[in-house]
């Protein structure tokens, strides 16, 4: 990555409010007491009292100096102060607002290494299928890099954590991360039946029943510049407007869906839902030619239809958030991965589901029922989008970033330092629409309101009930 050199960064360091050393506190309860010895004698010259004042004085400032540049050589290995807490004082006395539900689920990704702790041999072990590696040490962030990555992906995930320290200076703990950029998750659990304190924490986009890695934000929050597809705080906004551009009930009655069907056997086998002139199955699939360039992704156009559909492709899609957004109703076909929000929505209230073994006549039951219920139907469109709109804002995908690295941060064995290959990665903006879609993105200093409060982790019998109703 071209764009990583050593001199950018967020600057930081540890909080001094709470001071650092008792030693000031106790020279001086001693000179009061030899003060006081003093006062009461009466066969010391005044002189002589004059002279030891001022050796105690001496004494006092060279103790108070030392102190003082003990503390800032030391400051930076003192612990820091990560959030507030609840009963920390706050001139503000704002209570920050509750975060989404689907935030408990950092503390289920963690789980494998809650009683082993995360040691420096777990993350070494986990480059193996890393692309880099990110130090976060005293507020400025570096990087080992190891493989190629395809398109930008390393790039706007980057990006991504250097806008978190830009936003929330102060609060990101030190850390140690290696961060895989494909799309399958690949630490199985099928390889570490019994010895779990060997699992290696590995960062990903997605995550499945079958493996531990660790889900975080995907690099399209900041932009997808090989797809034309503008960075979330902007396209969201043009979304919502979009939205408003038809009726629900003005729209194609019909189930939409426009990507690459190259991409998974699921999508190949969708492409076969378009009607033929002999069966209806009220969905309309156009394939989009990569190699012919983006000019007609335009998202926010494409709310023209009362329903969309989401597949997958090789493993989960970015699209999911967009279809999402578009206040149709969404025809989800059975997901098998997750990203870090879609946890959080429930089949029947966010989207209709889809069976992946019939999908063409799963989608035209869907429709059919919708176009006869348009009421409810057009609810769980709005629902749907609600949750976009609401709980999937740039702020809480800063907030669940920040939650996730401290809660990770909290289980380390070890310190993280800032290894020999590893350099500053620097704030950058490239050219061309990575230049444009950076500066889209740009968080322009620390946040004025605090991030969200976190739930409690999950009771067993609440993840029972959960995936029960799923």
């Amino acid at each position: 990555m071209g764009e990583i050199i050593v001199g950018g960064g967020v600057g930081g360091g540890a909080a001094a409010a709470d001071g650092g050393s008792a030693s000031p506190a106790t020279v001086t309860r001693k000179q009061l007491s030899m003060s006081g010895v003093l006062v009461k004698n009466p066969g010391v010259h005044a002189s002589a009292f004059v002279l030891v004042f001022l050796v105690t004085l001496f004494v006092t400032a060279a103790f108070f100096t030392r102190w003082v540049d003990v503390y800032a050589l030391t400051a930076q290995f003192r612990q820091k102060d990560i959030l507030p807490s609840a009963d920390s004082g706050d001139a503000s006395d704002v209570t920050p607002e509750s975060c989404p539900e689907y935030f408990r689920w950092i503390h289920e990704d963690l789980k494998p290494w809650k009683d082993t702790g995360i040691t420096k041999e777990m993350v070494e072990k986990a480059r193996e299928k890393a692309h880099f590696r990110l130090i976060i040490v005293d507020g400025r962030l570096y990087m080992e890099k190891y493989d190629y990555v395809f398109q930008t992906r390393d790039v706007f995930t980057i990006w991504g954590i250097l806008q978190l320290l830009e936003l929330y200076p102060g609060k990101v703990p030190d850390l140690d991360l290696m961060f895989m950029c494909h799309d399958w998750p690949l630490i199985l659990k099928a390889n570490y039946p019994d010895n779990t304190s060997v699992i290696p924490p590995l960062f990903h986009y997605c995550g499945d029943d079958l493996t531990y890695d660790i889900v975080f934000p995907d690099w399209s929050f900041w932009g997808w510049p090989e797809v034309n597809i503008m960075p979330w705080v902007k396209l969201s906004k043009e979304l919502e407007e979009g939205n408003q551009r038809k009726k629900w009930k003005e729209r194609e009655p019909y189930a939409y869906w426009k990507g690459n069907t190259y991409t998974g056997n699921a999508r190949k086998d969708l492409a076969k839902c378009n009607s033929d002139g002999k069966q209806e199955w009220n969905a309309r699939i156009h394939h989009l030619d990569w190699r012919k360039g983006f000019k007609d992704t335009d998202l926010a156009s494409q709310c023209t239809h009362r329903y969309k559909i989401y597949i997958e492709g090789n493993a989960w899609s970015v699209s999911e958030k967009y279809i999402l957004a578009c206040d149709s109703m969404s025809l989800v076909i059975t997901p098998h991965y997750y990203d870090f929000f879609s946890r959080g929505l429930i089949p029947t209230v966010h989207y209709w589901p889809i069976n992946e073994h019939k999908k063409c006549s799963s989608i035209k039951y869907a429709v059919d029922w919708g176009n006869k219920n348009t009421k409810k139907a057009q609810k769980i469109g709005r629902t749907g989008s609600r949750f976009i709109q609401k709980e999937l804002q740039m702020k809480f995908v800063y907030d669940y970033m920040l939650h996730l690295l401290i809660e990770y941060s909290k289980l380390f064995k070890y310190k993280p330092i800032i290894t020999k290959n590893a350099v500053e990665v620097c704030s950058c903006f490239g050219k061309g629409l990575v230049k444009e879609f950076k500066e889209l993105s740009k968080e322009m200093g620390p946040s004025k309101v605090d991030p969200c409060a976190m739930h409690p982790p999950f009771e067993d019998f609440e993840l029972h009930a959960l995936r029960e109703k799923n």
